[in-house]
């Protein structure tokens, strides 16, 4: 079992405790917060919680022994999740993501830690060249935290993403392994 613990979270696999807390943030929330910021463009499909836990099962894995999903815990608590997808296999690029539902933990360093602890732990066990995130332009803490990880802007597509009425650009970041093996050198 994947545990990766830092200063202000740590990352496991999904148990079915944890498929659960999510589907309930996902689809019960009253509030659903994240929703206003995690890809508000994306017309999303009700699940039933049997479907939910069903996708969960779906080629789980990046890599033997890499998941495709960890857990974000802060304090003992759930409160969001990181993820990667498949973009080439060819090329050995990967698409990756992070939600962080629970609004009592955004602004406060905690998807910067998680999303860096995933990256690393992506880079360190697979042979990557390259990865990357998807945005858009209304969505500016996610953008920065990109940023701050190493990342770099590599495409906008100008007034590609409608929210609340308005356009907005969608944003492509991304990262090769060697501009990550730089940046963690200089991190420390």
């Amino acid at each position: 079992m994947i545990e990766i613990t830092g200063k202000k979270v740590t990352l496991k696999e999904a148990s079915v405790e944890a498929i659960d807390a999510l589907y309930y943030w996902k689809y019960e929330d009253e509030e659903q917060a994240a929703k206003k910021w995690n890809g508000p463009y994306i017309p999303e499909m009700q699940m039933t919680k049997d479907e939910y836990r069903a996708s969960w099962e779906v080629d789980p894995e990046i890599r033997p022994d890499v998941p495709d999903t960890l857990i974000i815990y802060a304090d003992d608590k759930l409160i969001g999740y990181v993820g990667a997808y498949w973009v080439d296999k060819n090329t050995d690029w990967l698409e990756t993501g992070i939600v962080i539902y629970d609004k009592n933990f955004w602004n406060g360093g905690y998807g910067t830690e998680a999303y860096r602890m995933w990256i690393d732990f992506l880079f360190e066990n697979t042979d990557l060249h390259r990865l990357g995130m998807s945005s858009w332009s209304g969505n500016i803490r996610m953008v920065k935290v990109a940023e701050k990880l190493g990342m770099v802007e590599e495409a906008r597509i100008r007034d590609a993403r409608i929210v609340g009425g308005e356009y907005y650009d969608a944003i492509k970041m991304g990262m090769l392994r060697s501009e990550w093996e730089k940046h963690r050198k200089t991190r420390g």
